[in-house]
């Protein structure tokens, strides 16, 4: 019996190299689709990249997916890639709409269109649900983005559901709250703490300037996520799912763990600066993944500290090993 073929948008991202190794060791073909740039950063995958196949193709390009489709006919199709910073949305309104809400209409089209019996998982977002109606929030409660990103996330979710019903295609959504890794980019705030706290530690830098320390968010680690993505595209029907901790923990309590586990007080070294305020802010997430539990038997298993304390031990490694190459 052949391997079966996956197809995953954004495979260089943190999400996208998760589910790589997690589909290597179901004995999957991995397919991983990069743009052509300069700037392309192969990190996150470089220690699986001679296990996968990369190709180019672009979100914006309707003509290079298409190509794709037609010559690796995947059986499995993960649409992780996205403008995926939400402080960016703000200053790249539009580029975000064109990837994060478009390129998936572009997507599904190429899969309707050459290969309808491919199954399709749709990254959606907690940030979908913004100035929440709800608490917690589940797969019934209303939509209200905060951000031009949450607002192109949730076309690319109803864009799923249509062509679903529609087309009726194996479509489904994973509406994720965030959720964390060593791997995360530097530019989100938990990375952005736990790197800022091993620096510190190591006397290479004093200070951290953050944002609104009451935002609070249910934070889960990114190896846990991939699994329920892939149990989604297992299911004998095709439906939306919260994947979720269910815990909420505010940026305070993330400077709190990231700081003592290096032995220091994140009060010495943490400044508020009012430029990381977003011009509308989402204030309280946290999922109910109920429905993904009972359906899928999914459940997440690294908890809030243990998380937290992973990434910055993890960064205290590769800071430490820089230090010893320079030297």
């Amino acid at each position: 019996m052949s391997k079966p073929t996956a197809l995953i948008t954004g495979i260089t991202g943190q999400d996208g190299s998760y589910l790589a190794e997690f589909l290597l060791s179901k004995g999957y073909r991995v397919v991983g689709m990069v743009r052509r740039s300069s700037t392309t950063n192969f990190d996150r995958i470089h220690h699986i990249q001679d296990a996968i196949e990369i190709v180019a193709g672009d979100l914006l390009d309707q003509s290079s997916l298409m190509d794709i489709m037609r010559e690796y006919q995947p059986d499995e199709v993960y649409n992780l890639a996205a403008q995926s910073f939400v402080q960016a949305s703000f200053s790249q309104p539009v580029l975000t709409g064109e990837f994060t809400a478009l390129g998936v209409t572009r997507v599904l089209e190429a899969i309707r269109l050459i290969k309808p019996d491919a199954r399709f998982y749709q990254a959606s977002s907690s940030e979908m649900f913004g100035k929440v109606a709800e608490v917690p929030q589940r797969e019934t409660t209303p939509f209200h983005p905060r951000s031009p990103y949450g607002v192109a996330k949730v076309y690319g979710h109803w864009i799923t559901v249509n062509y679903r019903e529609s087309y009726n295609l194996f479509a489904c959504s994973g509406i994720l709250f965030n959720h964390e890794s060593k791997r995360r980019g530097l530019e989100f705030v938990t990375r952005k703490v736990t790197h800022a706290a091993a620096r510190i530690s190591l006397g290479l830098q004093d200070k951290v300037k953050l944002g609104n320390l009451d935002a609070r968010r249910d934070w889960g680690y990114a190896g846990d996520y991939v699994r329920g993505m892939w149990l989604m595209l297992q299911q004998d029907q095709p439906d939306d799912y919260v994947l979720a901790t269910g815990e909420t923990h505010s940026v305070r309590e993330l400077c709190e763990v990231a700081f003592a586990r290096v032995g220091l007080d994140w009060q010495q070294h943490v400044e508020i600066d009012p430029r990381f305020y977003r011009p509308a802010e989402v204030d309280l997430l946290i999922g109910d993944a109920g429905k993904a539990r009972q359906r899928l038997g999914w459940a997440p298993e690294v908890r809030f500290k243990q998380l937290i304390e992973m990434m910055v031990d993890a960064d205290l490694e590769n800071l430490k090993r820089e230090h010893a190459t320079r030297a």
